[in-house]
């Protein structure tokens, strides 16, 4: 349980809340390049952090990430002209460039100077991996831009979905790290199976383990944590453990086990305090699905199971359609989709949920990892301190690799799938946490 405080400090992102300045110190996914996929094309909007913004990528393919709301009178500029090298708005014809400046202004006689005394907010982009990327905190401290985690390579094949979710982003990232919920909540879609590790089938993955109860272990790490769920194979469970090992990158994002086709992350980036925009993202290299395969699996494609705004024709009005037939011939949701499955739960619980009335088990060590490493980290900024995940030495995120496999008993959990860089690095904060705790 948290308190209130806590709950709080956790959930809040808006305004000057610290758990909103800890995002604004990383570089953020804002939108799909998908979504503004040619120069001049219809701008998107985009919502982070509270703020309501503009992306639109001009004649000459640059992408802006600008205020909504035109300064003149507040009207929309989501509604205005992409032409020319800037996005018109319609009242009065001011047109701002990517940058934010104010380059026109019909209304005003052509020998005043109040054009150029006119600038909007606007934010620093990076596109890269199929998304747009930003910076949302003070230029003077603004990091260089690094690949993110499922860009190790400028090769590699990335795919993804991507849905608004009615939810807090707290909530949502727990869920991506309650390794245990799976074997329940997507046991049709996950399913156990005589396989020597996970394995991806166009409808299913396969896991060797019919065990529903793992046992976890956390280690903290420069980045957030990493930790393994451990349970029992289906094939020499007395000499050997079936292992899954998730990285939580804060403080957004979590590397899951890879199965035998591709690589995956969760991402979850806050809309507002009681919304959030989710991608689900897989990456490697020629066995990775096409995008609409992927979103098909997940049942998540535009103009199908989402609207042309990323929002879920599954809602909680029309009970997210759940087949309840289908229950009863075997499917345990009636809910297609394990990111379908998850954001019933997610929304379930109401947009901001109250930790100060759950119970939590020992499967759900991940997740009081997650709300005790993070609550100190938003104590921490609000003291005037580093955001997470800023500080020196930090790990490569492109280096970073989760685990999934049957593994001897006495194989070391904290090494799986880690690199050489990574394990010194652990190795390190560990022996400093140690001289800490003894002085």
């Amino acid at each position: 349980m948290l308190t209130p405080e806590e709950n709080e400090l956790l959930c809040r992102v808006e305004g000057d809340a610290p758990m909103g300045r800890i995002f604004r110190n990383h570089w953020l996914p804002a939108l799909l390049s998908e979504e503004i996929a040619d120069p001049d094309c219809a701008p998107a909007r985009v919502k982070l952090l509270g703020e309501s913004l503009v992306a639109f990528r001009d004649t000459d393919g640059r992408v802006g990430l600008i205020q909504e709301a035109c300064p003149h009178r507040g009207a929309s500029l989501y509604f205005g002209r992409n032409e020319e090298c800037g996005l018109r708005c319609l009242y009065h014809g001011w047109k701002f460039d990517v940058d934010g400046n104010c380059v026109e202004m019909a209304s005003e006689p052509a020998e005043s100077s109040f054009c150029d005394k006119v600038k909007i907010k606007s934010y620093p982009v990076v596109e890269t991996g199929g998304f747009v990327w930003t910076y949302m905190g003070p230029r003077e401290s603004m990091p260089e831009f690094a690949p993110p985690v499922w860009q190790p390579t400028p090769e590699t094949n990335v795919v993804t979905t991507k849905v608004i979710v009615g939810a807090n982003w707290a909530q949502m990232l727990e869920g991506s790290i309650d390794s245990a919920h799976s074997s329940s909540l997507h046991s049709s879609d996950m399913v156990p199976a005589r396989v020597p590790g996970a394995q991806s089938t166009v409808t299913q993955w396969q896991r060797p383990s019919t065990d529903k109860a793992p046992r976890l272990v956390v280690q903290r790490t420069s980045y957030g944590f990493r930790y393994s769920a451990i349970r029992r194979p289906i094939k020499d469970a007395s000499t050997h453990d079936y292992v899954r090992t998730t990285l939580f990158v804060a403080p957004y994002l979590v590397h899951i086990p890879p199965n035998n086709l591709h690589r995956s992350c969760t991402v979850h980036v806050p809309r507002d305090d009681n919304s959030t925009t989710f991608y689900f993202v897989a990456f490697g290299s020629d066995t990775v699905p096409a995008q609409e395969d992927w979103r098909k699996l997940h049942a998540n494609r535009v103009g199908f199971d989402l609207d042309a705004t990323y929002r879920n024709t599954r809602t909680h009005e029309n009970d997210y359609k759940q087949d309840r037939q289908a229950m009863k011939l075997g499917n345990f949701t009636g809910i297609p989709g394990i990111t379908n499955q998850d954001i019933v739960m997610w929304e379930s619980m109401g947009p901001i949920v109250d930790r100060t009335q759950d119970r939590l088990g020992a499967s759900d060590l991940a997740i009081v990892e997650f709300r005790k490493q993070m609550v100190e980290a938003a104590r921490t900024v609000a003291a005037g301190g580093p955001a997470i995940g800023t500080t020196e030495p930090r790990m490569p995120l492109a280096k970073l690799a989760s685990f999934e496999g049957i593994v001897p008993k006495t194989a070391d959990w904290r090494t799986l799938g880690a690199s050489p860089e990574e394990i010194a690095l652990n190795a390190k904060m560990a022996s400093g946490a140690k001289s800490h705790a003894a002085e």
